[in-house]
């Protein structure tokens, strides 16, 4: 008895692709929703909410990039997630037109940014002296700087240690007023000594003075903007690879939804 294969008809929903699209935008949804709370819960735990007249510079605040990066991804991944599982044209067409904005938007920075690359460059020097200056204003902007200078860059300051005298903690007219900080630099300037397990947190202290009398090699005497600028460089093939893999994975987004949207809309045209 021959066996009838069956195949399928133009006109009804690959449900592969209906699932695909649903369980790719689920991890986006997740992990929007996980950034989301992250921000939410450092903005909750530095009471921001009930005093909003601490946010001198809500740009350069951590929390606040989590946030909106949070709820960005969390709605785009949210429409696609309902949009495919609902079989929703308009929320399809919707998490298309969003990708393809957020597409847009990124390819847009990426060109600007190497037109304008000593614009860039200036911004970033203006944000981390801002940095400097809040140092001690906000745990947030403390835990980015030193994660920058110790584990990311090994750097010190924009162009060198010097640049630590902006802070009012580390400017050495502070030692008049009391603080042992005055003329020193944070822990995460110092290098890491050999089979030293916990770092000292106070051998930062008096390495600008003239007096000084301990090895001053034992911070980093390069500026975070030069180290950045060494590291792009080192990097460059891994950043363009990584941005390229984005962009790959939301152009796929977009053909996806709008298969999906022609496979809806035959199916419509079929019962109609």
């Amino acid at each position: 008895m021959p066996v009838k294969r069956y195949r399928r008809d133009q006109s009804e929903v690959s449900c592969c692709l209906k699932y695909v699209i649903f369980g790719f935008n689920v991890i986006f949804w997740l992990l929007g929703l996980s950034i989301l709370a992250i921000g939410v819960w450092a903005w909750t735990e530095k009471d921001t909410f009930n005093n909003l007249s601490r946010l001198t510079n809500i740009a350069l605040d951590p929390a606040f990039l989590f946030i909106i990066a949070g709820t960005i991804t969390f709605t785009i991944g949210f429409t696609g997630c309902l949009g495919a599982l609902r079989e929703n044209t308009a929320l399809l067409a919707c998490y298309a037109i969003s990708l393809a904005i957020l597409l847009l938007l990124e390819m847009t920075a990426g060109i600007l940014g190497f037109i304008f690359k000593d614009w860039i460059k200036s911004q970033a020097t203006n944000g981390f002296q801002a940095f400097i200056v809040h140092y001690r204003d906000d745990p947030d902007q403390q835990n980015l700087i030193d994660w920058i200078q110790e584990k990311w860059l090994e750097c010190c300051g924009i162009e060198g240690p010097k640049d630590w005298d902006r802070n009012v903690y580390f400017n050495c007219s502070s030692e008049a007023v009391g603080s042992r900080e005055a003329c020193g630099v944070p822990f995460s300037c110092c290098k890491q000594k050999a089979n030293e397990v916990i770092k000292n947190k106070q051998c930062g202290y008096d390495v600008r003075k003239s007096d000084y009398l301990l090895d001053v090699s034992q911070i980093y005497d390069k500026g975070c903007l030069q180290a950045g600028e060494e590291w792009l460089e080192r990097n460059l093939l891994f950043v363009a690879g990584v941005a390229v893999g984005i962009a790959f994975l939301q152009i796929l987004g977009i053909c996806f939804a709008q298969n999906l949207r022609a496979d809806i809309y035959a199916q419509k045209a079929k019962w109609n």
